[in-house]
């Protein structure tokens, strides 16, 4: 054999290398971006209808009544007491509380 020979390696090209690679990507496209794309919009959407007197529950675990919507903050009212507000961002809250949470 001559050295020419040895250095002729058989590949599968670039199509047998494209095709796993664009498969994988489409897996994680639909196991990891697009399922995190759908709870950012509904985490969204939830924080837009936030309203006055709805029950929250911030992302540090902290229950409360919207008093109050300025802007991107929030008033929120955390004990029975009226003068135990506390100021949040927005972002901060986690969930809305249902009427079947509150029971």
């Amino acid at each position: 054999m001559t050295t020419a020979t040895l250095l002729q390696i058989p590949t599968g090209g670039f199509g047998g290398l494209l095709i796993p690679l664009a498969l994988m990507f489409g897996i994680m496209y639909f196991m990891v971006i697009l399922p995190q794309q759908r709870q950012r919009k509904k985490t969204q959407e939830m924080l837009s209808i936030l309203k006055t007197g709805d029950k929250v529950i911030t992302g540090s675990g902290i229950y409360g009544t919207i008093s109050g919507i300025d802007g991107d903050s929030v008033i929120m009212k955390i004990s029975s007491e009226p003068q135990v507000k506390i100021r949040i961002a927005r972002a901060a809250i986690a969930q809305v509380e249902t009427s079947e949470d509150a029971k």
